[in-house]
């Protein structure tokens, strides 16, 4: 009797991801993980992170040249900025991917997105834009350039079901990530913090930018804490080590008292929010974090004056950060541009360091919203673009 023929292996779902920054490379690496889990011999190419590349990813391009703030700070990079989409345009039209998914990253994705969905190729964006914010006319782009939504916030979807936009609210991975409940005292002893004294996180942000308009300033207002507490210990996670150079920097113009009050870790920024007492931050992703962390907070962001006039003038919502956002109010406080002085800082944060029991019910409000976002996020997600690509392909 002859040996069957093994049944030949159809070919594996090809995916191409493009992640523009450090959240990006964090959402895609746990829906990478989730999709293989239905799909091992599934692969992905495209612009990602080390997070990304960890789970198999191919990255083509260093993600950190997508990394931009501002509609001033892109204009020396646009030509650079432009070269990479239209070369990622030819990448996915060459491979022909069975999906194409934009991680956040809007401004560099709708349009590639639009090109690629013309090519015949689905697209998934993951992360809606700010369209409740402002730009609610990149609506319309969106409705041609996208096949389906995947939101992390649960207002977000009525804007995209007012234009026939199929939507699917994910929840956010962090939120599964992260356990309810903190291990303050483990965060320091894995730090080498003293246990018993009071912690200041300070995150000036995972971009060149952010540092360079928040660095000096936040820095400042970690010594106004200092002076008022002896014990205070301060810890500033560096994202990269082009950041802990840029802060490095920064510390060398601080007077030696405050460089000897400061620890500087790599990476580690939930370790040190974990750890703390208080955080200083800028508005992004850190501040879901540190609210997922139930810790009190002070928001900060600050641009070139350009750019700020011109997104002032455009913006529709009153809350930049993402606690208020999803909160629907203001649950921890956002100084912008003159408002984010060292004194303004210094005395927010003090306040919480120093009068904790007064946060209470802050603390308590963020573990409910905890529980409102834990939806299991990157197996949603991958459950919803396996569904896609099953709708536009007939695989699965």
């Amino acid at each position: 009797m002859s040996e069957q023929a093994p049944t030949p292996k159809a070919n594996p779902l090809r995916i191409a991801i493009v992640a523009g920054e450090l959240s990006g490379d964090i959402l895609g690496s746990g829906l990478i993980k989730a999709f293989k889990q239905r799909h091992p011999d599934a692969e992905f190419f495209g612009i990602g992170g080390p997070r990304m590349q960890a789970e198999g990813f191919v990255s083509h391009w260093p993600m950190d040249r997508l990394s931009v703030m501002g509609f001033v700070e892109v204009i020396g990079r646009l030509k650079e900025l432009l070269g990479i989409r239209k070369q990622v345009r030819d990448l996915c039209i060459a491979e022909k991917p069975d999906l194409f998914i934009g991680i956040d990253a809007p401004d560099f994705n709708l349009t590639l997105e639009g090109w690629v969905k013309e090519a015949g190729i689905p697209v998934v964006h993951y992360v809606s834009p700010s369209v409740w914010a402002w730009k609610q006319g990149r609506l319309k782009k969106i409705a041609r350039s996208v096949d389906h939504m995947l939101t992390l916030l649960p207002f977000e979807a009525p804007f995209y079901q007012r234009f026939n936009i199929p939507v699917t609210f994910v929840g956010h991975p962090l939120a599964d990530e992260l356990p309810l409940e903190v291990d303050q005292i483990g965060a320091r002893q894995q730090l080498g913090l003293a246990v018993e004294q009071p912690v200041l996180a300070v995150l000036p942000g995972s971009r060149s930018s952010e540092v360079k308009y928040l660095g000096r300033t936040f820095l400042d207002a970690a010594l106004l804490c200092c002076q008022q507490m002896a014990d205070l210990q301060v810890v500033i996670p560096c994202s990269t080590p082009l950041r802990r150079q840029q802060i490095e920097t920064e510390l060398e113009q601080q007077p030696e008292a405050l460089r000897a009050r400061i620890m500087l870790v790599d990476g580690q920024s939930r370790e040190v929010m974990s750890a703390a007492n208080a955080v200083l931050l800028a508005s992004g992703t850190a501040a879901l974090e540190a609210m997922l962390l139930k810790k009190p907070m002070v928001v900060a962001y600050k641009m070139a004056w350009l750019s700020h006039a011109i997104i002032s003038r455009m913006i529709k919502v009153d809350h930049i950060s993402l606690p208020n956002l999803i909160a629907g109010e203001t649950l921890v406080p956002e100084l912008i541009q003159e408002q984010a002085s060292a004194e303004n800082l210094g005395h927010a944060l003090l306040d919480r360091l120093q009068h904790p029991e007064q946060y209470q019910a802050l603390v308590e409000r963020f573990y409910q919203l905890h529980l409102n976002l834990k939806q299991n996020a990157s197996q949603t997600a991958a459950a919803t673009i396996e569904q896609v690509i099953e709708n536009c392909h007939g695989k699965s």
